[in-house]
């Protein structure tokens, strides 16, 4: 028994040791590919001194609405995610794609991710950048907080809201923060794992399971969302973005309710199916404004604009135009 015993022993030294020389490899391995990435990484709008930091704009389109989108929870490339909506707005709207800090093309920051700070933000870009109202925001998923606080805060600047696949208030302020899952990912990220897992054929498209398998994006923004998770995702930010949420829903709950601007809720029809709770908040979700409706997209997981890009379109369009 002594002997197992000592056999078992000298087998785990072994195989922490191993352990800790394959980390070591995938540390530097990380970090010696992030800085070539870097080179490869640079904005494709314009950035703009928001408090102290750069914040990054994406815009383009004509007209005299502007279409702001804000992109859900760690989504860390904006500008890719919204791609498929570019051209289905661009003749009847103006856009832009805000980087909200630790995202795209935004610089890190040291300002606590609560609701007001990262709406203030917002504002703070659109107005340094020369965007003027009236606003149609739209939000995905938990960016929904961000684009209702928006509009309590500066009312007189948004015409509408579309929120697509946008959870409500009240639900996200019953939900424990998933921040633990943000810190192991971002050790995926730090340790090389995610970076190794890439040269497997499948990963990608796994990985990006509700963006359908990236199928609406050109290979060269395929690769553009790869680097982006590569270098930036669950950053500190993210992390923290995460770590909030719950109080920033709680805040937001708090606020006014219903808004005298109409909210279109779209919902995914292939999303959620198994979570009654997300389901009835859908529903009731259009009562944050005097004018809301819901609409199901069918054959749609949770990002709905990789999916139906045109439905998502004509919704905001309709808000444009009205």
């Amino acid at each position: 028994m002594r002997r197992f015993w000592k056999f078992t022993r000298k087998g785990m030294l072994y195989g922490l040791a191993l352990l800790i020389v394959l980390l070591a490899i995938g540390f530097t391995y990380q970090w010696a590919s992030a800085r070539h990435d870097w080179d490869k990484y640079k904005p494709v709008g314009s950035q703009y001194d928001v408090l102290g930091h750069k914040m990054h704009i994406y815009t383009g389109g004509q007209g005299d609405t502007t279409v702001v989108f804000n992109a859900g929870w760690g989504t860390v490339n904006p500008y890719v995610d919204f791609y498929p909506l570019y051209d289905k707005i661009e003749k009847d709207a103006r856009f832009a794609v805000i980087d909200r800090f630790g995202y795209g093309y935004s610089d890190m920051t040291d300002r606590k991710r609560d609701i007001d700070n990262i709406v203030e933000e917002t504002h703070e870009l659109l107005k340094a950048s020369g965007e003027h109202p009236p606003y149609i925001f739209v939000g995905h998923s938990l960016g929904s907080l961000e684009t209702i606080r928006y509009a309590q805060k500066y009312p007189e600047e948004v015409k509408g809201i579309v929120l697509v696949d946008g959870g409500s208030p009240e639900y996200y302020a019953k939900q424990s923060p998933l921040t633990a899952i943000s810190l192991f990912q971002r050790f995926l990220v730090r340790s090389g794992v995610a970076r190794a897992l890439y040269h497997f054929d499948g990963f990608t498209e796994s990985v990006a399971s509700e963006r359908n398998g990236l199928k609406l994006l050109p290979d060269e923004l395929k690769e553009l969302d790869r680097l982006s998770t590569l270098l930036r995702a669950n950053n500190r930010n993210i992390t923290d973005e995460m770590r909030q949420s719950q109080r920033n829903a709680q805040e937001v709950v708090k606020g006014k309710k219903p808004l005298d601007i109409p909210i279109t809720v779209l919902t995914a029809g292939s999303y959620g199916k198994a979570a009654s709770d997300w389901l009835e908040s859908q529903k009731a979700l259009p009562s944050w404004s005097v004018q809301g409706k819901q609409v199901i997209v069918e054959d749609a997981e949770h990002y709905i604009h990789h999916y139906h890009p045109e439905r998502v379109a004509d919704e905001i369009l309709e808000l444009v135009n009205g």
